[in-house]
């Protein structure tokens, strides 16, 4: 099976640097429409579905292969070899920032930089690591899902979406994660929400953009914080935003930070 096929990989745009942009949990790639149009004319921009999500080939995925992140991992590099030319700048929402920052970490020349919306390396508050839930928090939510997806989806959805004056946007992802495969969805979100990559995040020296939204249920402030004290070349910017999705929610915040720190770069 192609690469292409597989996670339904789509090349737009045109420049010397290339911005591949990955989704998070229970979306796909048409989650970056608002952001895709701002780059276009000045990068190569790389576009793709998690395996399991979206429009990818879903006899491609593997309950053993995608038991941690790392499988998730293996694929961006393998779409980047294949579709991106360097310098190469990772976008990556929620978990599939933590998916970008393996990569990163397992091949660094593949990348020169790393932008990470709303991204979280553990979820589960750790002694004075305060990841925004409790262990019974999330094993709740994870029975819940298991029993449950589709109601689950449209309660939980609204919420970690946010922007409730955009009521459009929750019914949005409501819908996406209601598209996904509810089987492999369960099974995302027990590796995405048990996952726990802080150890990792020293290791990632490229430069790294992390943006945070001054409120937001899936990753509070102190992710943000703790993730730019660990990782050797981060930067933090809060923008003014209620949710989860900020490049759906407010995506010209999201475009700011963004060329504000590649330009910083010299991309």
């Amino acid at each position: 099976m192609s690469v292409a096929v597989r996670n339904r990989v789509r090349v737009v745009g045109s420049g010397k640097a290339t911005l591949v942009f990955a989704h998070g949990f229970g979306c796909d790639q048409n989650m970056w429409r608002l952001l895709v149009p701002t780059y276009a004319d000045r990068f190569r921009i790389v576009l793709f579905d998690l395996v399991g999500s979206g429009g990818s080939d879903l006899t491609a995925f593997d309950v053993q292969k995608y038991a941690t992140l790392q499988g998730y991992a293996d694929d961006v590099l393998e779409i980047v070899e294949e579709f991106a030319s360097a310098p190469v700048i990772f976008v990556g929402h929620s978990v599939s920032a933590t998916i970008g920052i393996l990569a990163g970490i397992k091949a660094p020349a593949a990348f020169a930089g790393h932008v990470m919306i709303g991204p979280s390396p553990c979820y589960i508050n750790d002694g004075e690591y305060v990841g925004g839930f409790t262990r019974a928090d999330i094993e709740s939510l994870l029975d819940t899902l298991e029993s449950n997806y589709l109601g689950w989806s449209s309660n939980m959805a609204p919420a970690i979406m946010g922007a409730r004056e955009q009521p459009e946007l929750g019914i949005e992802l409501t819908n996406s994660f209601c598209r996904t495969d509810p089987e492999i969805a369960k099974h995302f979100a027990r590796v995405t929400f048990l996952s726990d990559h802080r150890a990792e995040l020293p290791q990632l020296t490229a430069p790294a953009l992390i943006v945070q939204c001054n409120d937001d249920l899936i990753a509070p402030l102190t992710v943000g914080s703790y993730m730019q004290r660990k990782l050797p070349n981060g930067t933090l910017r809060v923008i003014d935003n209620v949710g989860h999705c900020p490049h759906l929610s407010s995506p010209g915040q999201c475009a700011s930070a963004m060329d504000e720190f590649m330009a910083a770069q010299g991309w």
